[in-house]
């Protein structure tokens, strides 16, 4: 399977990856971090995933929300509004 080049300039990417990775985890390994709203089992990876490159908006609940903040060791305050790519926005000239 082939990887996606990644960025060179951080900014190009999405604000949840840029968090994880300075937090020094794969996606995998955040994903096994957060509860499912169950509480019985955790995130896949593919829910990550899906967030980082903004396939849908996270819903989580409040359990939820305190393990990401642990995982990546960041406070609410210190979280993206958006998590996915950032906004490609066109000027006119």
């Amino acid at each position: 399977m082939a990887r996606k080049k990644k960025p060179e300039n951080p900014e190009d990417m999405p604000a949840l990856q840029r968090l994880r990775e300075a937090a020094g985890l794969t996606q995998a390994e955040l994903a096994s971090r957060i509860p499912d709203k169950s509480r019985k089992k955790t995130l896949s990876r593919q829910v990550i995933s899906g967030w980082e490159r903004g396939e849908y908006e996270p819903e989580l609940t409040i359990p939820q929300v305190k393990a990401l903040c642990r995982a990546l060791g960041k406070s609410l305050e210190d979280l993206p509004d958006d998590f996915g790519p950032p906004s490609k926005e066109v000027t006119g000239s």
